[in-house]
């Protein structure tokens, strides 16, 4: 009798241990098979940084576009005009960033100022082969309203343009310029946020 009892023992000794280990188990692939996302290290924020305001503007088709809809990306905000000719030299750059960086998570963001129309605007965009968004007037100067934020925020007035800001994948300006760059400038300032 003693040998059924330790039997029975061992028995239920088996089925305990194996209902307490398959239930810690769950159902994921093993951690190797894993993917993970990724997001690129971002280097320390600058002393200078500061949240960049949020914005709405229309884009050129007339649908909305909201700063903080793009938080995750590294965002080149560029404020600009069509009749700005070192605006215009900027340009090309511009595209080619976008060409090679875009799927790294870049951005370029171009707030057009007094450049007239939506429809003029679109032109020289068309012209220019620019593949980059580009934001203009809901109603009246609500591009200047947003300008004049951006120079609140930072404690430098905006007064010339081009003038373009680096925002950083948490939504922090860590670069400001005034005045026309390359391509090969930008993406030194850039290359560590991507």
């Amino acid at each position: 009798m003693n040998d059924i009892k330790k039997i029975l023992a061992i028995i239920l000794i088996s089925i305990v241990t194996l209902a307490v280990g398959c239930s810690q188990k769950s159902n994921s692939p093993p951690e190797k098979f894993v993917k993970k996302s990724v997001q690129p290290k971002q280097p320390k924020l600058p002393a200078n940084a500061v949240k960049a305001p949020d914005f709405t503007l229309s884009k050129l088709d007339g649908s909305w576009f909201k700063l903080s809809d793009f938080k995750g990306k590294v965002i080149m905000l560029n404020f600009w005009g069509t009749w700005c000719p070192p605006c215009r030299r900027e340009i090309p750059d511009f595209v080619n960033l976008m060409e090679k960086y875009n799927n790294d998570g870049l951005e370029i963001v171009g707030v057009t100022l007094t450049s007239g129309s939506a429809d003029k605007i679109q032109k020289f965009v068309n012209a220019n082969k620019m593949n980059y968004t580009l934001l203009t007037d809901i109603d009246n100067n609500e591009t200047q309203a947003v300008t004049a934020r951006y120079g609140e925020v930072t404690g430098k007035r905006i007064n010339g343009i081009p003038t373009t800001f680096i925002i950083d994948r948490n939504g922090y300006i860590v670069k400001r310029y005034v005045g026309p760059r390359s391509e090969s400038f930008f993406y030194n300032d850039l290359k560590p946020y991507l």
